[in-house]
């Protein structure tokens, strides 16, 4: 070999050595050193990088152990970096890297609690150096085929929130692919992490640098809402007990101009979610939420969701006693704390600025399109806490569809409701809602509403318990403004089992089976109108007191007024009244109980099978409205009542016919023991009132006739008249036992100085003064001659039921009458004090068991039969309310010394006083001879076959019983 060739040799291995001990060994033992040397110059914690490997003929370049902290805990550091360098750098005047390979890298991220980010303290950096402006120059030329990041972690925490927040994001694996920075062409990449709570990071997208952009998929899977809940504790002060959320979503992203954002194929699920107010109070818990379909364009500032389900989400909402709702406290406070670190940061933000030079333009609002939603299976917990005693009313089942809702407000969206309230009812509503301007058309059903959710608003203004009643409905609703607001609402109504009771004495006051108002017009604020109202089985008491006030007025609560409130109310012009106008009103199978109290002894009496109908009513049009209603006086005397009348002023116009037909004078004794000093024994009236008034002007006519009139017992009263009524009444009766009286009345209803009832009374008891009495024979030789005794009707001790035997005499009894109708059967209905008493003191006891168990079903909420008498009560039952009904009815506490009985003694103690106390009680020995004698009319009348003209009530009375301890009931006969 040529010594030049050799010398050349020896001069490339020797360079060949030294390059690789050069780039082997040197330049990654200086690179090492230079860099910890700077590491140590610079960082303000313990930082070290253990190890550099270089090849330097593939341009290799591998880091080991880099940490930056702590040796127990490191805040920023790496196992490995490999690069892999490209010789094609040197011609392409670009920094090419093949491939890159992050290994653990583990970076922790702490805000202290002055939002202090703790990887801008690990280094001490010198300032730096101020350079003029330049023109933006290219990035600079770098070009990686491959950059992997294997098994990272990062720790988060910050200190700021209340609760602050700690988590770790590890197993992070990232992937970039055919990166470039001056090339148009984007990277690919992926990114996959592994959460807190077990939550997952998935995106896999491409990233581009000229210009800035992205686009790819996004997925987070059941991420714990808790982690990162103190962010929104700050402004919602709710505590979160459970709650995860996934998403996916398609986006792109570009700032080559402005920052362009859109979200694509949006879907995400909320399940479970518990949350509870800052008392830990349960607040809402959802099963769960998904919206799908869904697209967010940031650019547009719009957010499409194509459909939202949601299932079982239960709340509680209530009302508390200042008025505001709980909701309202939590979410919108009156005064939002500020953190300290949020405070203490200027605002330079562009919009506040525009404010101080006066050309703020109105912020762009964010437009939200919701196609279809859907929410099933909710419940709602509504509570009132204003009332005095507190309301609560749960709506469960409860379904919303909601379709085409666009928050601008321009475009009507569709609603449909579906819900139960309370127990029983039921809530549909199904139309279409707009926000701008507001308005929407709703069709309302609803079915079995409980009106006695309404007891509480009531009990401040009447002594009054709503015991019963159901709403039902079929309205359309049609709103049309707000500012100020208008509304109609059409459609039909009902209100059934209607039952209220006055609570001062513990008796019914108004109740009716039904209230149907059909083709219902409200136009608000000032008209109404309803086609018809229909009511079927109504009732109602008046009462006259004893001081001759009502019982009406007892039911107003006493409201103290202060001077203040009526100088505003005299302040204050009378508003226009509402127009009213009601096509007809109907009154099926109704009834009304009548006393008047200041009476001795009281006068009672019922009016029942009240049927008829009342013309148009119209405040404004105050045409006279037609009348014609009948009824009947204690189930046999008719009563009727025609004509016509202006119900908004009846002293314009009134012309009203009355007619009373066999009404058992017995129920007037009361009045005329008053005025006549006398009660009545037996008796018809038949009662002939027609009264007209023209411009407050009265005429009327007043026809009274008696017939067959028989006086009763003298009664002591100041008010009667000092005359020989006996006299009277055999002198004016006619050969038929009639006696007929005309009574015509007149005078100025704008200034009465009359009453019409005691003028009535006046003539009456000149009238009625004697009675004559016919004395009873028994009808021989009925059936044969072989029958028992007629005269007297036998009943078992307390009862009013007819026995077979009975009922044989009353046939027979009935037979022998029809073939004689000239006579006239007289019942006297009797008790007995020691056969009956404690009889009628047991049943009156089981009646007080089934009214008090009835007021509690009733109070508690069950449902409950539509008399007390219904009720099946168990001994358990019984005993619960025996000692608070010998307490109430024997107005004393039991003896001491029974304290020391068994239970069952004692209660047998009781039971035994409280019967004893009933036994002898005058009301019921009377109201079971009243019971008696119907019974025996009602069986001659509906079985017998007898005119119920031919059969007279007398006044009840006391026997004493016989017959094998059965008590009897006298028979009396009588003729024309």
């Amino acid at each position: 070999m040529p010594n030049g060739m050799k010398r050349a040799l020896i001069a490339l291995m020797t360079a060949l050595i030294c390059y690789c001990l050069l780039g082997f060994l040197i330049l990654p033992g200086v690179a090492q050193r230079v860099v910890n040397q700077q590491l140590i110059q610079y960082a303000t914690v313990p930082a070290r990088l253990e190890r550099i490997e270089f090849n330097p003929f593939s341009l290799e370049l591998t880091l080991f152990d880099l940490r930056l902290g702590e040796p127990d805990k490191p805040q920023l550091g790496f196992e490995r970096l490999y690069l892999n360098l490209q010789w094609s750098s040197l011609w392409h005047r670009t920094l090419q890297i093949q491939d890159i390979e992050l290994v653990e890298l583990h970076t922790e991220v702490v805000f202290d609690k002055d939002g202090v980010l703790n990887l801008t303290r690990l280094f001490d950096l010198p300032p730096a150096e101020e350079t003029p402006d330049e023109e933006e120059k290219e990035p600079f030329a770098l070009s990686i085929g491959r950059l992997q990041l294997v098994e990272g972690s990062v720790h988060f925490a910050d200190q700021r929130p209340a609760e602050p927040i700690d988590f770790v994001l590890d197993s992070l694996n990232f992937e970039l692919l055919n990166f470039a920075t001056r090339s148009e062409d984007a990277a690919d990449a992926v990114l996959v992490a592994t959460g807190p709570s077990g939550a997952r990071v998935d995106w896999r997208g491409r990233v581009s640098l000229a210009p800035v952009s992205s686009s790819g998929q996004l997925k987070v899977s059941n991420l714990l809402l808790k982690d990162f809940w103190a962010y929104a504790q700050d402004a919602v002060p709710l505590k979160l007990r459970e709650g995860r959320l996934s998403f996916a979503s398609d986006y792109r992203l570009d700032l080559a101009q402005s920052t362009e954002l859109q979200l694509s194929h949006l879907n995400a699920q909320l399940t479970p979610l518990e949350l509870d107010s800052p008392d830990g109070a349960p607040l809402v818990r959802l099963e769960s939420l998904e919206i799908s379909e869904t697209s967010l364009d940031l650019a547009k500032q719009q957010v499409i969701v194509g459909k939202l389900r949601s299932r079982a989400l239960e709340t509680w909402v209530a009302r508390e006693a200042g008025g505001e709702l709980n909701w309202q406290k939590w979410l919108a406070p009156e005064s939002a704390a500020i953190p300290s670190r949020q405070a203490e940061q200027p605002d330079v933000s562009p919009s506040s600025s525009s404010a101080t030079d006066g050309t703020a333009e109105p912020e762009a609002t964010w437009q939200v399109l919701l196609r279809d939603a859907q929410l099933r299976d909710y419940q709602v917990h509504l509570s009132d806490r204003v009332p005095e005693q507190e309301v609560a009313l749960d709506l469960s089942a409860l379904n919303l569809d909601i379709s085409d809702f666009d928050s601008s407000g321009t475009s009507p969206f569709g609603v449909k409701l579906n819900t139960r309230v309370g127990k029983q009812g039921t809530l549909k509503a199904a139309g279409h809602l707009q926000l701008q301007p507001t308005t929407g058309q709703l069709d309302i059903s609803t079915q079995d509403i409980d009106l006695r959710i309404a007891q509480a608003y009531l009990t401040p203004f009447v002594h009054l318990e709503l015991r019963s009643g159901l709403l039902a409905s079929q309205l359309r609703f049609d709103l049309t403004g707000t500012d100020p607001l208008a509304f109609s609402v059409d459609g039909t109504a009902n209100v059934t089992q209607l039952h209220t009771l006055d609570t001062i004495k513990d008796r019914d006051f108004v109740k009716w089976q039904r209230l149907e108002l059909d083709d219902l017009k409200y136009q608000y604020p000032a008209a109404l109108q309803i086609g018809h109202v229909g009511l079927t089985q109504p009732y109602a008491r008046f009462i006259i007191n004893p001081d001759l006030t009502t019982n009406i007025n007892d039911l107003l609560v006493d409201k103290p007024s202060t001077g203040s409130t009526d100088a505003a109310a005299a302040a204050t012009e009378p508003a226009e009244p509402m127009a009213i106008r009601i096509g007809g009103i109907s009154i099926t199978d109704g009834s009304a109980n009548f006393s008047d109290l200041s009476l001795r002894p009281p006068f009672i009496t019922a009016v029942q099978d009240l049927n008829g109908k009342i013309g148009t009513l119209d405040n404004r049009a105050q045409q006279p409205a037609a009348v014609d209603v009948q009824g009947k006086v204690d189930r046999y005397a008719p009563v009727s009542i025609k004509g016509s009348l202006t119900p908004f002023d009846p002293l314009q116009s009134l012309d009203i016919a009355t007619q009373f037909r066999q009404v058992e004078l017995t129920t007037l004794s009361p009045y005329s023991g008053k005025f006549a000093g006398y009660r009545i024994r037996k008796g018809r009236l038949d009662l002939d009132l027609h009264y007209r008034i023209q411009q407050g002007q009265l005429r009327a006519q007043n026809k009274v006739v008696l017939q067959q009139l028989q006086l009763g017992e003298r009664v002591e009263s100041p008010e009667a008249v000092d005359l020989p009524v006996r006299l009277a009444v055999a002198l004016l009766k006619d050969s038929h036992g009639t006696i007929s009286l005309e009574l015509p009345v007149q005078g100025d209803l704008n200034n009465p100085q009359f009453d019409v009832m005691p003028i009535v009374w006046q003539t009456l008891r000149n009238l009625i003064t004697r009675a004559v009495k016919a004395p009873f024979k028994f009808l021989a030789g009925l059936a044969g001659g072989d029958q028992g005794d007629l005269s007297q009707v036998l009943f078992a001790p307390g009862s009013s039921e007819l026995d077979q035997q009975a009922r044989g005499n009353l046939d027979t009894l009935g037979r022998a009458l029809r073939e004689r109708p000239v006579l006239r059967l007289e019942v006297e209905g009797q008790s007995s004090p020691q056969a009956d008493g404690p009889l009628l003191a047991e049943q009156w006891l089981q009646r007080e068991y089934q009214e008090t168990w009835y007021k509690v079903l009733q109070r508690r909420g069950d449902k409950v039969p539509a008399d007390a008498a219904q009720l099946e009560i168990g001994e358990e039952e019984k005993a619960a309310m025996l000692e608070g009904i010998y307490r109430s009815r024997l107005g004393q506490q039991p003896p001491a010394q029974w304290a020391e009985l068994d239970e069952q003694a004692r209660r047998e103690k009781m039971r035994e006083a409280i019967v004893t106390s009933r036994a002898d009680s005058t009301a019921l020995l009377r109201r079971l001879s009243r019971a008696r004698a119907a019974s025996i009319k009602d069986y001659l009348v509906d079985q017998a076959g007898l005119e119920d003209s031919r059969v007279y009530l007398l006044d009840t009375d006391i026997t004493q019983a016989e017959h094998n301890e059965r008590v009897p009931t006298t028979l009396h006969l009588g003729s024309e």
